[in-house]
């Protein structure tokens, strides 16, 4: 005999807790996705590293990023340091995105068209020539003028995020600004880093590294999208890079810009270059970021002052760095944005005035991640090194709390009206 079946009623608590749970995962994935969230895990984590290198646990600080880490497929292996993949190869994922973003907006962003990319890059330049100059006003001997780009570069996630944080009421025009501002300020650090802190070239190896960038192309021409595909010609390209005497993260920067643009029609949602570099956001900027920043800020305030070296040198490279940061970038910026409009080359952005523009120059002297990264370049003596880490970090904050005054000074003069 066959009895007939009973539903059991769900429970009216079931779709309370899935919308909760949705409403959980809509959230963290915003908060994720979120320019202010990731600086102030950014800043966290430097703030962290700063008190680590300065309490009584320094030593284990010290020997953690040295302690050897190796990397191996049967009978090739690589065994270096923790703090060079941090530093060398984790970074080139930041890159990649870095690359990436430069891609999208050349192709229809804020770089697409030359007369609306102009005024930003006239910019980007003053931005980079200022604080040099500057710079090397402070450091004029040959050891230390080697840092004359550690202040030139804008940190990308540090400046959207503290315009993140002063909300609405600012013109729309003034993030798209800043944001082609950064970009280009990247481009330029990228560019720098290949010409000036790479080594002499072994032209051998760069034939690996063509054979990695080969290996793109040919995929793509195949028409493979899977992002995982790639990894193998790009940690090629890497390698060849590498041991080809420039910066092996500049691997990164390569895969970003031949990124497709375009996705397949009825095959794709959207283009590799917009899906990829979403779905490597929240890894690098809650993961790649913030390891870097708790490798490298770690500076022992003890000593950075050239307490225990040439203290002429070291305060020279600090105070250079930070005050090229501080009033060389918005210098830099206001002073090349109304020459270009006096000469009539370009014109602000609708709703920008030269306020707005100072306000972006305020924050472009935040730093952070790109000037630490190329002072690990420009500075083999620690006590530089520390010294340049030092002036990056104070510039940066004091950047930060002058562009959100000035931010909110101009948001409640726009309310007043």
């Amino acid at each position: 005999m066959n009895h007939p079946t009973t539903t059991r009623p769900s429970s009216p608590r079931a779709p309370l807790l899935l919308s909760f749970a949705d409403r959980i995962g809509a959230l963290l994935y915003r908060w994720s996705h979120a320019e202010a969230a990731g600086g102030i895990v950014l800043l966290a984590a430097a703030a962290m590293a700063l008190a680590w290198a300065n309490s009584a646990w320094a030593p284990a600080y010290e020997a953690l990023w040295h302690a050897p880490l190796v990397v191996g497929l049967g009978p090739w292996q690589l065994s270096q340091s923790l703090h060079f993949w941090v530093n060398d190869a984790l970074m080139s994922v930041f890159f990649l995105v870095v690359g990436m973003e430069i891609r999208r907006e050349m192709h229809s962003g804020a770089l697409a068209q030359p007369r609306q990319a102009l005024l930003p890059v006239i910019a980007a330049l003053g931005g980079v020539a200022a604080p040099a100059l500057i710079y090397l006003a402070f450091n004029t001997a040959p050891p230390l003028r080697n840092g004359w780009a550690v202040p030139t570069a804008t940190d990308i996630a540090f400046a959207m995020g503290v315009l993140a944080l002063l909300g609405r009421g600012l013109p729309p025009a003034l993030r798209v600004f800043l944001l082609a501002l950064a970009i280009i300020d990247d481009l330029m650090a990228v560019l720098i880093i290949a010409l000036f802190y790479s080594g002499g070239l072994q032209w051998g190896q760069l034939l690996v590294a063509a054979g990695g960038l080969a290996g793109v192309f040919v995929l793509q021409s195949l028409g493979v999208r899977r992002a995982w595909a790639y990894v193998l010609p790009g940690a090629v390209l890497w390698w060849g890079i590498w041991q080809a005497g420039a910066h092996p993260t500049l691997a990164g920067v390569l895969l970003g810009l031949v990124t497709p643009v375009h996705a397949l029609a009825g095959r794709e949602p959207a283009a590799p270059v917009e899906r990829v570099q979403a779905d490597l956001h929240p890894w690098v900027a809650f993961g790649v970021m913030p390891l870097f920043a708790l490798a490298n800020a770690g500076v022992p305030l003890q000593g950075a002052d050239g307490s225990g070296g040439d203290l002429a040198a070291s305060s020279a490279v600090m105070w250079g760095v930070a005050l090229a940061l501080v009033l060389g970038k918005p210098l830099g910026v206001l002073a090349s944005c109304w020459l270009a409009v006096r000469l009539r080359l370009c014109a602000l952005p609708p709703g920008m005035g030269w306020r707005e523009t100072l306000l972006a120059g305020l924050l472009a002297g935040i730093g952070f991640t790109m000037a630490i990264f190329i002072a690990t370049l420009a500075f083999d003596n620690a006590a530089l090194l520390n010294a340049a880490k030092l002036g990056v970090l104070m510039a940066s904050a004091a950047a930060a709390v002058l562009g959100l005054a000035w931010g909110v000074a101009l948001r409640r003069r726009a309310q007043g009206r």
